[in-house]
């Protein structure tokens, strides 16, 4: 005869059970947040944040807050006599893709032995992850505000209008300063974290789905695993140049800064024009890019309006561009057949053109936004004019649309080769060398189960 616990145990053991659920949801939440915290001050460690006047802890924390989808306002003061206005949207895409990639494998890791997940369950470990997430994206917006002096005079300035200003407002030295916009931070955050969530779920081949979503997978997750492997795959490819440049060009400091901050923001940029799509944006005043002097050069064209960024402008400043063409094609053509040779073997081709297709499309419309960079710095007097010495703007931000469909259809066709070139290998569904056809579609179900 089978023994039932006694009942006084059982909400000893109900009451262990959800502590341990709650503590893994706690374990890979701080885990993604010190990973990013780390990344991040290292690249602002590179990029010469530490000098500045006290507050590095501070602006590491509005790294990972924007690194997060978090905003970040910032503000001034200039006393009586001027004004200061300032913005800043962008996302430190290297934070946050080390971020996304470490919490999605700690939510993961505790699901990596079950046969099967109830929707009940997976839903629950998903809302304690979330709640913990937004708790601790809380605390870290109260960290991120900070104000720091900007020095316009002392006779230090080339321009003799900023040190005549510099005397005038020296009894109200302007400050520049941050400050996190909490309510914009956790909606957005919520966002993050759910695709996060989201995105692991669908890239996972071991992780079990709940029964009523089984029947999806072999269409979601091969050409789901393809484009985060492509990214990453370009991420990678752009460290290496990076590493290369820092160790002939010079100026690693600043390289390194690039790479620890917005390496993702270069590299994803290069996909996307690297299948013709184009960003614009423009440069103006001393402040620059951290990207490549190429970018900044062609940004800095069209004086009188927004310069496009693509394979022809890049192409015109150094003809080395025009190899995003065909990196391009040799990439996405390589996972469009990992995603082929992932698949059962039963997928006729126009579904594996059609899975990549929207895979890709989708990704580009994930992707491509998160790339945008607007900043902004300006010093009125009087509400009137500003001092060009201490004014810039910056402005990157792509045409997403355009982008999209041009993914779609290099989805489309990369698709449909690569599961033309998957038909010569031994794949999911076959029996013998047979492939897809009676008792194949049998096969690949089992073998989906057991993979």
């Amino acid at each position: 005869m089978s023994q039932q616990l006694p009942t006084t145990s059982r909400p000893a053991h109900g009451a262990r059970q959800l502590a341990r659920h709650w503590g893994e949801a706690l374990a890979a939440v701080v885990a993604g947040l010190l990973a990013m915290a780390v990344v991040a001050a290292l690249g602002l460690w590179a990029a010469g944040a530490t000098d500045l006047p006290g507050g590095f802890a501070s602006v590491v924390a509005a790294v990972v807050v924007m690194a997060a989808g978090g905003r970040v306002d910032l503000s001034g003061d200039a006393g009586a006599l001027a004004g200061t206005n300032a913005e800043l949207t962008a996302m430190p895409l290297t934070v946050t893709l080390v971020g996304a990639l470490v919490t999605g494998i700690c939510f993961l890791r505790p699901l990596r032995h079950h046969a099967v997940a109830g929707t009940r369950d997976l839903l629950a470990r998903a809302g304690r992850t979330v709640v913990v997430w937004l708790a601790a994206l809380a605390c870290l917006s109260a960290l991120a505000r900070h104000d720091f002096p900007v020095s316009i005079g002392g006779g230090q300035s080339q321009d003799p209008m900023s040190d005549l200003f510099g005397e005038l407002l020296d009894a109200a030295n302007p400050t520049v300063g941050f400050r996190t916009d909490v309510g914009a931070t956790l909606g957005f955050g919520l966002l993050w974290i759910l695709g996060v969530l989201l995105m692991a779920l669908l890239v996972s081949r071991r992780t079990p789905l709940p029964p009523r979503l089984v029947r999806y997978q072999e269409a979601v997750r091969p050409p789901a695993f393809a484009m985060l492997l492509l990214l990453l795959v370009y991420v990678v490819l752009g460290l290496a140049i990076g590493i290369v440049v820092a160790a002939t060009k010079g100026h690693a400091a600043d390289t390194f800064a690039v790479i620890l901050l917005g390496l993702p923001n270069v590299s994803w940029l290069a996909l996307g024009v690297g299948i013709g799509g184009s960003w614009e944006g423009t440069v103006e005043g001393p402040f620059g890019l951290p990207m490549p002097q190429i970018l900044d050069s062609v940004l800095r064209t069209d004086t009188a309006g927004l310069s496009t960024v693509d394979l022809s402008s890049l192409a015109s400043y150094d003809s080395r561009a025009w190899w995003l063409l065909p990196v391009a094609a040799v990439l996405v053509l390589a996972v469009a057949f990992l995603s082929a040779v992932r698949s059962p073997a039963r997928t006729r081709l126009w579904q594996h053109a059609l899975h990549l297709g929207i895979a890709f499309a989708l990704t580009v419309l994930v992707v491509a936004p998160v790339t945008l960079v607007e900043a902004r710095f300006g010093l009125s007097i009087l509400g009137i004019g500003e001092l060009e010495s201490l004014g810039g703007e910056v402005l990157l931000r792509p045409q997403v649309w355009k982008t999209a469909g041009l993914a779609l259809l290099w989805g489309l066709v990369a698709g449909f080769l690569g599961g033309l070139l998957a038909t010569r290998v031994h794949r999911r569904g076959e029996v013998g060398t047979d492939e897809a056809g009676s008792g194949g579609a049998g096969t690949g179900e089992a073998d989906s189960r057991t993979r």
